[in-house]
């Protein structure tokens, strides 16, 4: 399905039953990150499925910002007439999140989010030096996009009011002190470092973050 929000044509998919859930893939992803965990949200939501604006088949895009990204969300929410809203986001889905819950403390009712960052050096270094030596080569404005974005403050994480979950693995490419920010600075937040886990060891075509999900937000 197709719907133009925020002056820009968004791509999204519709699978299951229940109260809505939307779900948000990262940087250079698309919804199809979602296939093997899909099957099991929807036995108990209603799953949103977007690709991102320049992303899978949405509306390619010049640059990006994550508060438009963010933007696209809400008014895709809005024009949906979607309530008791669930928000799950992946590393740019992450932080889009972020941003969203910050910026619309009542838009939803629960939140997760998994190898969200608060800021581009808030990044493993070696990964920071290989996307400035890309960019550099081949200037490209997603790898723009991670190494000058997000800035969220506490401030911002502070005026959170959905109650959240953080994920992340123990050997994420965010820092973990960035991942313990986030968690301590949101009122009503839940922090789960995954032992072995990797950034996208168990999300990226992974049961395991349906199943994550499911046991936070069906409690």
């Amino acid at each position: 399905m197709n719907i133009t929000v925020n002056n820009v044509n968004l791509y999204y998919e519709v699978a299951g039953s229940g109260a809505p859930l939307v779900m948000v893939h990262g940087n250079g992803e698309t919804h199809a990150i979602f296939d093997k965990a899909l099957p099991l949200l929807a036995e108990h939501f209603t799953c949103y499925l977007l690709d991102s604006r320049g992303h899978g088949q949405s509306q390619p895009v010049t640059e990006y910002h994550y508060e438009d990204m963010a933007e696209d969300v809400f008014q895709f929410i809005q024009a949906l007439h979607l309530e008791h809203v669930t928000y799950y986001g992946f590393s740019d889905g992450g932080i889009i999140g972020l941003l969203l819950a910050g910026k619309h403390p009542k838009l939803l009712d629960k939140m997760v989010i998994s190898g969200a960052n608060t800021r581009p050096d808030a990044v493993v270094k070696r990964i920071v030096r290989l996307f400035k030596v890309i960019n550099f080569l081949h200037k490209n404005p997603l790898f723009e996009l991670m190494l000058t974005e997000p800035h969220i403050t506490k401030e911002q994480l502070q005026a959170i009011e959905t109650p959240t979950l953080v994920l992340a693995g123990s050997k994420d490419l965010v820092l973990e002190e960035d991942t313990r920010f986030i968690a301590e600075s949101i009122p009503n937040a839940t922090l789960r470092i995954l032992p072995g886990e990797s950034h996208t060891s168990y999300i990226v075509h992974k049961e395991k973050i349906a199943e994550l999900i499911l046991d936070y937000c069906l409690r």
